[in-house]
């Protein structure tokens, strides 16, 4: 007779009770990788006092905008033409064969939106640098994704976990709370992701450590 208690064996999507799984769909959902860079600029342009301050609100939104549309919408739309279109069989891209084209289309959207902000000179550092930094997060996880499958959600939340790290030494606004948030929703997220066994361990860890290097490097230009 098996001891295993179910709710540790929770890498196993039937491992754990339907409510637990809910929620940890629900926190996947909430935290989605195409969403966590549209949460940090919104942050940076309506939160923080003065990354984007004589912007007016306008301006702001229109800002936001841009970010929303190139790194959330657009990849979204263009995951779920594939699906239409049969070259994957499913939105949740559960093997790295699926993961290849999407990744490449996110990849341009991304470099797209830094690209951007780059070139306008009113654009405060710290959000073209945090921009560099979801780029190179995401070349990063293309690459590893030849090998294995790496988690997605990892890659996001290591890199914005990373980003409040670096801007907690760096900006005289920052507070010690922010990395608190951040380090417990990268939690939950990880939590979530192993409980609807989605992901190994090893996927999570490895997502974690992309995203944070991505933000790191951004951050030494």
């Amino acid at each position: 007779m098996s001891n295993a208690n179910p709710v540790l064996t929770a890498s196993h999507p039937g491992g754990s009770g339907p409510v637990l799984r809910f929620f940890a769909r629900l926190i996947a959902y909430i935290f989605h990788p195409l969403f966590i860079t549209s949460y940090v600029m919104a942050f940076l342009i309506f939160f923080h006092p003065y990354a984007f301050t004589g912007f007016d609100q306008r301006t702001k939104i229109l800002r936001l905008v841009n970010v929303v549309l190139c790194n959330a919408f657009f990849p979204a739309f263009a995951v779920l033409l594939l699906k239409l279109l049969g070259f994957i069989s499913s939105m949740h891209l559960r093997t790295e064969k699926e993961r290849i084209i999407p990744y490449i289309i996110t990849m341009i959207f991304y470099w797209w939106t830094w690209n951007v902000y780059k070139h306008l000179p009113d654009s405060p550092l710290i959000s073209i640098k945090f921009l560099l930094g979801a780029f190179l997060a995401l070349c990063g996880g293309w690459l590893c994704n030849i090998y294995f499958k790496i988690s997605m959600h990892g890659i996001a939340m290591g890199g914005a976990m990373m980003f409040f790290f670096l801007f907690s030494f760096t900006d005289s606004y920052a507070s010690g709370l922010y990395i608190s948030i951040t380090a417990l929703a990268a939690g939950l997220v990880a939590t979530a992701r192993l409980i609807t066994g989605d992901h190994k361990p090893f996927e999570i860890y490895s997502g974690l450590i992309v995203g944070m290097l991505g933000q790191y490097i951004a951050w030494q230009f």
